[in-house]
Parts: C-alpha cells; structure tokens; sequence
C-alpha cells in the first residue's frame, strides 16, 4: 500500500490544490484562454490560406505551401516556440517591450496554421468536382465558386478534426513559458510549475491538468453536437393533434358518394 499512499499525497494533496486554485481562475485561466484564442484564430486564417495555396494550379503558389507544411509539422513545438520566442526576441523588444505573448502566439498560429490548412484542404478536396463545375455553369467565378460553395462544405466536412486540432494547440500554449514569464504572465501549466517546486507536491499541477479538462471536454461535445446537427438537419417534431376524417377524405368522395 506505500506506493499507493505515496502517490495520493504527491497528486491528491486538497490543502495545495486549495492554495494553487485562486492564482489557477484569476492569472493562468485567461492567460490560457488569451494564448489558445488567439493563436486559434491567426492559425485558422493562415490555415485556410495554406489550404487554398496547396490546392492551387501555380506551382509557385502550391510549392511553397507544401514546403511550410512539411517543415512545421516536423519541428518540435517547443524548437519552434524557442526559434520564434527567442531569434525575434530583439525586434520584438523595440515593438512590443518584454512581454512574450506576442511572440509566443505567432509560434503557436505558425505551428497551428500547418495542421489546420491540411486539415482544411483535405475537406474543400473531399467535396465533389460536379459542385465547382455547377458553380461555374451559374455564372460564378473559381473565386467566388469556392468562396460560397466549396469551401463551407468542405469546412463542414473536417469540423471534428479541426477542433481536435484547436483542443491540441490549448494544450501546446503551455509551452510559452520556455520564453520566460512574469507573475502576472503566467498560465496555468506554469502556475502549477511554481507551487509543485515551492511546496514539493505535484497537486497543483494535477490541477492544471484538469482546468485543461474543463476547456477541451465541453469544447468536442459542442462540436459533435454541431456536426450531427449539420449531418442530419433539426429533427422534425411529429404532429400530436389527431386529425379529422374529413381531413382524410380525398377530392371528389363526398361527390362519388352521392351517385
């Protein structure tokens, strides 16, 4: 029974969690949510542009495309954090002073943006080509064709695997405090990093883990609720009213009835 003992006081302490939960709700929430929103939103934006690009008949749209996802798929987060955190750390010290967030977003959209344009070009490549050919017999442009018709579908399609995606980067703002963080700068991962080394209990940082919970588990339920909902329509509520047999009565009977 030691080892179990040893590890419900190391994980299971309530008096750290008690102490860690006030700084967890007011500082590493919303810096959290700031991180993940944030590079959520640059990351869908340049995703979608990377999709457009790797669809693309130009080859010098379309390569370089290819190019940045591969190589940002392939880096480590955290060497990609560190490369843009700290090589542009000097330009961002004249623009913004020393605050990290800036910096550590842009690595994040740029490591999201990868992810989600493959995620986003696989759903406008999966709708079929007869959609683009009837736009275009319409009158639209391939511009405006895949602006108001392939595009949302294909959007619709990868819904799930694009907010996989998002609940992975919530996950991967933690890794911003390799850029160095002040009281007030950090988020939750680091805040449990602080009162694990203080007190020497890992409580605080179990509870970071469920805080992260709390946001990812909610997040794909709505989604899987959205998706059915797009899937299969709204549910057509069945008439409970009884209906009266001269609702029932076909054109013409009463006439037929009377000969």
């Amino acid at each position: 029974m030691d080892p179990l003992r040893t590890l419900w006081e190391t994980f299971f302490d309530w008096d750290s969690m008690r102490e860690a939960l006030p700084e967890m709700i007011t500082v590493g929430l919303p810096n959290t949510l700031l991180l993940a929103v944030s590079a959520a939103l640059l990351g869908s934006v340049l995703g979608m542009l990377l999709a457009v690009a790797g669809i693309s008949r130009t080859r010098w749209l379309r390569w370089p495309a290819r190019v940045y996802t591969d190589v940002f798929r392939g880096l480590p987060a955290a060497a990609t954090i560190l490369l843009i955190g700290v090589g542009l750390a000097p330009f961002g010290m004249q623009v913004w002073g020393p605050n990290p967030y800036p910096l550590g977003i842009l690595a994040l959209s740029l490591i999201a943006a990868a992810y989600i344009g493959e995620i986003f070009r696989s759903g406008i490549q999966s709708v079929e080509a007869t959609q683009l050919e009837g736009a275009r017999a319409l009158g639209f442009s391939w511009a405006e064709a895949m602006r108001v018709v392939i595009i949302p579908q294909g959007v619709r399609r990868v819904l799930p695997a694009w907010v996989n995606q998002l609940i992975a980067l919530i996950k991967d703002s933690s890794l911003v405090y390799f850029l160095g963080l002040v009281a007030s700068q950090r988020e939750l991962f680091r805040i449990g990093q602080d009162y694990a080394a203080t007190t020497g209990n890992e409580s605080a940082l179990l509870l970071a883990g469920l805080f992260y919970l709390v946001l990812t588990v909610p997040l794909t339920h709505v989604v899987n609720a959205i998706d059915a909902r797009l899937r299969h329509g709204r549910p057509v509520a069945q008439p409970t009213d009884e209906i009266d047999d001269a609702d029932l009565a076909l054109p013409g009977a009463a006439g037929r009835s009377g000969r």
